[in-house]
């Protein structure tokens, strides 16, 4: 019989179970650690390929749902209703069992991985086939400052915080005269000139520039938008010539650029950069890179320098000899996956690669447990395709087509949405768009929601102490008596 929910649920009983050689099940289990876009694509493809009686799969992940990338630049403009560029686990997983909890060991000698749930305490599950697709998370520095001042862009939380967060300072910068404190507020800063810091900046601006023609307050050339980024260049993915447009035309908005420069310190938003430009800011965006999940290193799979789990073209984990780990598989962003079509190289951690080896990983994996062989995953490069703004955009499809502007955010709406899972939020989405673009978009800061009780707590009244009932203890005496009681028996 198929393995069913129950089966995978905590019990007090389970870290002992996990200790002891499992009996052989009827249905072989699949467990999918992450439930991201590798995670989400094996599991439909798997489900798809095999019926409940083939195998039973497993996922787990912090999150009840899937976050498409790609789309949290627009997400954090408000050109896209947020609850549309996730993907719930639970409708979109038909056929599978979900775990909400953090992967915090995986023993693959003894096929058990370590849960740790919101709420409880951990448990172990067993497993007969492991993916590995737990992804990345920010790589950061220890840069003075970034971990108490700056916002990561890696999840929609995020992206929806800092949309807040700008409109709010816009908000609070209009009614302040000070004007080093204004200066302060609506100066903005982003860390990294890859596609996420590059998208996230054309959005944000766009979107903050839009905002300010309803404040007579607000000058637009108060606006100081900056970038800061390491290397020479920007968009390292597209040519040179589309770096060099790009770099244009966010000159041409008045968005101050520096290049070759890297991140000093950020403590108390003072601004110190490699080049000695310093200056104020409320507001840092750290978009510089990411690193495979750490949760590996607490592992018994095989990792490279970088912290990846290693692995061969058919997507499976091999040792530092190339020797095949038994019914243990990996992809995405915490994988590093040969690239055919560039010996020598891995698949770069983009949505791209990730989206076509979760669907790969599930083929391979169905065809393992029918007894099958499996095929090696090759993507040649289609292109990349990236969005400055409402209406602007570059594109570089199959290498030498190079395209600007219009077409190319054209290009960008059209690509990703195609890529969205489930077409209930393709047509969200989509409607969301033409809404934008007949009725404008929406810029209100929703500061509130992040601390939603702030108000009701200050408008509380404090509880009155008890009356005490003759013969009652005092407790405020008790209370006072204790310290006097354990000082006296400390001294003893």
């Amino acid at each position: 019989m198929p393995q069913s929910a129950s089966d995978v649920a905590p019990t007090k009983a389970t870290a002992d179970a996990a200790a002891r050689p499992s009996k052989p099940r009827k249905v072989p289990r699949v467990v999918i650690l992450g439930g991201g876009t590798v995670g989400l694509y094996t599991a439909r493809r798997l489900r798809k390929r095999l019926g409940k009686r083939e195998a039973a799969i497993v996922v787990v992940d912090p999150r009840p749902y899937m976050t498409y990338a790609p789309f949290l630049p627009e997400a954090a403009a408000g050109s896209i209703d947020p609850r549309n560029v996730v993907a719930p686990h639970r409708r979109a997983l038909k056929g599978v069992d979900v775990l909400q909890g953090k992967v915090t060991e995986i023993n693959h000698a003894d096929r058990t991985v370590e849960i740790t749930p919101e709420e409880g305490d951990a448990y172990w599950i067993t497993y007969d086939h492991l993916v590995v697709g737990l992804g990345a998370v920010a790589r950061t520095l220890p840069i003075p400052g970034l971990a108490d001042f700056g916002i990561g862009f890696k999840n929609v939380e995020e992206a929806i915080s800092l949309r807040n967060h700008v409109l709010n300072r816009i908000d609070v910068a209009a009614s302040t005269w000070d004007p080093e404190l204004r200066r302060r507020m609506l100066t903005f800063v982003f860390v990294g000139g890859g596609f996420a810091g590059i998208e996230a900046l054309g959005e944000v601006e766009d979107m903050a520039r839009a905002a300010v023609k309803y404040y007579k307050a607000v000058e637009q050339d108060e606006l100081r938008f900056v970038l800061v980024e390491g290397s020479p260049r920007i968009l390292p993915e597209v040519s040179e010539e589309l770096g060099g447009y790009t770099l244009e035309q966010l000159r041409k908005r008045n968005i101050e650029i520096h290049l070759s420069t890297f991140l000093s310190s950020c403590v108390d938003g003072h601004i110190v950069l490699s080049n000695k430009v310093e200056f104020d800011a409320e507001t840092l965006v750290w978009t510089a890179g990411v690193k495979a999940n750490p949760v590996l290193q607490n592992s018994d799979l095989p990792l490279d320098a970088m912290g990846r789990v290693t692995c061969n073209a058919y997507l499976q984990v091999v040792d530092a000899d190339g020797t095949v780990v038994p019914d243990a598989y990996a992809a995405g962003d915490c994988a590093a996956v040969p690239d055919l079509y560039n010996p020598g190289k891995f698949c770069p951690p983009n949505a791209q690669h990730a989206l076509r080896e979760g669907n790969h990983l599930g083929d391979n994996l169905s065809r393992v447990l029918r007894s099958a062989e499996p095929t090696e995953y090759k993507h040649k490069n289609i292109g990349a395709v990236a969005s400055l703004g409402m209406y602007k955009g570059v594109a570089q499809m199959f290498g030498r087509i190079k395209v600007r502007g219009f077409l190319a955010w054209v290009l960008h709406r059209s690509y990703h949405v195609a890529a969205m899972p489930t077409f209930n939020r393709k047509i969200k989405i989509a409607a969301g768009w033409t809404g934008s673009l007949l009725l404008r978009r929406e810029v209100v800061a929703l500061g509130s929601l992040h601390d939603p009780r702030a108000e009701f707590r200050s408008a509380s009244v404090p509880a009155k102490p008890r009356a005490v009932e003759p013969g009652e203890a005092d407790p405020s005496m008790a209370s006072a008596a204790a310290p006097k009681a354990a000082k006296g028996t400390k001294s003893a």
